[in-house]
């Protein structure tokens, strides 16, 4: 079996970069990615043999862990019955009225492929249904690599923006208004400014692929409250948040209701995945019952359908409680890690958790988590290096979070705390 070396060598003569998605390719690391040979459980072990406890976890569908006798079980069944039809089938219904059943805003739902496809159909969708084009999205929230929604903050006025992106025409982002997360006011103002024109705002109600950046709840029923007062439709981007949380994500924890929400990751139980969900009346918009089209060879597809399925049926409120349980001591681990290591070298950086969700933060102060340092990589890297090392697998990005799963029990606690014993 070749190295993780020798493969980043190889890899890099015929993908672009090395690797089929930028956050994996350890930029910055000084060292190639790790070539991972299989999984189980709460651990992942490279092609040289070393294991690893992950908090990575596949960035947040394994919930349950990986290699679950449950959602292993559902998805070799479906792979036994054929992996893809190109037409209907029964396992996206059953999925589709699971969640339907749990989550009462919700009457219907489509299936597709990725978090990203499911986002610029909710975009879509939203200017569909409301007949507007602009869109307000907010600095530190991350939808996807949709091109409206790959745009940074203008130089110029409030909510104007620019491409983040090359290859995004600016044409593209003029429909696009950015502002700055938990300020009411820029918002309100950005209505005026754009009176009639306004679609829809998205938002992570909990951003967590720029950091962890929790919102209040004030802000986020004032986000409701606009919408509701501009005749706007407000998207709450779940992909992350959605069934981790909580089973009914953010929307369940907050009471907020969104008018339309997408999904991804832990509904295909680690096989690609996305979704769509609002009324029927909103839905409906959809072809091929209305003009605004949406299409996808694999969209639902089979075995992500059932594999998905016995993944949330394992989502109890026990199942919750124990995974946040587990997260509290696994944060506090790695407190006094940060606290100890080298007479406290890492404790210029702080620890954010969110149910099942944990993020090494540059600052200490919360209330000033939207100003991150230009160069939050220089506390981050030497902290991956180091944990790598004792065979801790983090997301090898300082704007990832951790994630934590059911497998995560106090054997693996236990395990995590003589690998971080100093």
């Amino acid at each position: 079996m070749n190295t993780s070396e020798q493969l980043f060598a190889r890899s890099q003569k015929i993908i672009p970069g090395g690797v089929h998605s930028p956050v994996r390719s350890f930029k910055g690391m000084e060292m190639a990615p790790r070539f991972i040979k299989k999984s189980w459980g709460a651990y992942l072990e490279d092609v040289e043999g070393k294991q690893y406890i992950d908090f990575c976890m596949s960035f947040g569908p394994m919930i349950l862990g990986h290699r679950h006798p449950q959602v292993a079980a559902a998805a070799k069944n479906a792979l036994e019955r054929g992996w893809s039809y190109g037409a209907c089938e029964p396992y996206s219904l059953d999925l589709a009225e699971f969640i339907i059943k749990k989550i009462p805003f919700i009457e219907q739902i489509r299936f597709m492929s990725s978090g990203t496809a499911a986002v610029m159909t909710a975009l879509r969708l939203a200017r569909g249904f409301t007949k507007k084009n602009k869109i307000i999205k907010f600095d530190g929230c991350y939808h996807g690599h949709v091109d409206s929604m790959l745009i940074k903050a203008g130089s110029g006025l409030a909510g104007s923006s620019d491409p983040s992106s090359a290859g995004v025409p600016e044409g593209v982002s003029q429909d696009t208004l950015i502002l700055d997360l938990n300020d009411l006011v820029s918002v309100e103002k950005c209505f005026a400014d754009h009176p009639e024109q306004i679609a829809a705002i998205i938002i992570e109600p909990l951003p967590a692929n720029n950091g962890l950046l929790i919102q209040s709840q004030e802000y986020l029923q004032g986000l409701r409250d606009l919408c509701d007062r501009h005749q706007a439709l407000l998207i709450f981007d779940e992909v992350i948040s959605g069934f981790r949380v909580s089973f009914g994500g953010m929307s369940e924890l907050t009471g907020i209701t969104p008018d339309i929400v997408t999904y991804g990751k832990i509904i295909g139980g680690g096989f690609p995945v996305g979704a769509v969900a609002s009324t029927q009346k909103i839905m409906s918009c959809l072809a091929p019952l209305g003009g605004v089209y949406q299409a996808g060879t694999l969209s639902a597809n089979p075995l992500a359908m059932s594999a998905g399925l016995a993944n949330l049926q394992a989502l109890t409120s026990d199942t919750y409680g124990a995974i946040a349980h587990s997260t509290q001591k696994i944060v506090e681990l790695f407190r006094n890690f940060l606290d100890q290591f080298e007479n406290g070298r890492y404790q210029k950086l702080n620890i954010i958790s969110h149910s099942s969700l944990f993020w090494f933060s540059p600052v200490k102060d919360l209330r000033k988590i939207s100003m991150l340092p230009a160069n939050i990589a220089q506390d981050f890297n030497p902290l991956f290096k180091e944990l790598l090392k004792r065979g801790i697998y983090l997301a090898p990005n300082a704007y990832e979070v951790g994630f934590v799963s059911l497998a995560h029990d106090q054997k693996v606690i236990d395990d995590l705390a003589l690998r971080l014993k100093i």
